[in-house]
């Protein structure tokens, strides 16, 4: 170890990179503002209990405001008139933001194929980590917010959103 110097260290917070701190901030504080639409969003409730217990990850109270908050979790389905809405909630979350869109509903339209519902969610908002199901258990939504801390954690998300102007696009398995 006398001989490497530095590099013979193990990595932690005083011989770690300043935007691996800022990430490691990151991961470990993301506040979610929820958009909850329908059946869905029991889940995500239900995600929020003490049985999953959320608040391992500092994510343990739902911000109402979205100026709070730097993830969305779109869960159920999304109507036409409430597409703006949707939108503009997304452009006042601080940056970075991040989305997961909850179900098969908000993915692609789901059972609907109508003109009432939008089919899927990120024609509307770019989509960071997609949860699928009718409706997600819990625990396929901390599996997608597991994944989602990941991604934060290697700067995939951003590498991604800075080439294609979008978000990750990444799909998870069903638990």
């Amino acid at each position: 170890m006398a001989d490497s110097g530095l590099a013979g260290l193990d990595h932690n917070f005083l011989t770690g990179t300043l935007e691996d701190v800022v990430k490691w901030a990151r991961r470990n504080s993301v506040w979610p503002a929820t958009f909850g639409l329908a059946c869905c969003a029991i889940e995500m409730m239900a995600t929020g209990t003490a049985h999953t217990d959320m608040s391992r990850f500092g994510m343990e109270v739902f911000r109402a405001s979205p100026r709070q908050a730097d993830l969305m979790i779109v869960a159920g389905r999304v109507s036409q008139k409430m597409a703006p809405v949707l939108r503009q909630v997304y452009d006042q979350m601080a940056e970075p933001k991040w989305v997961i869109s909850m179900g098969v509903c908000a993915s692609s339209g789901g059972m609907f194929n109508n003109y009432a519902i939008v089919q899927g969610v990120d024609q509307i908002v770019p989509v960071d980590v997609y949860a699928p199901g009718c409706p997600p258990g819990p625990q396929t939504l901390l599996h997608s917010i597991l994944t989602l801390h990941d991604l934060i954690k290697n700067g995939e998300l951003t590498r991604r959103r800075h080439e294609n102007g979008g978000g990750a696009a990444i799909q998870v398995a069903a638990r």
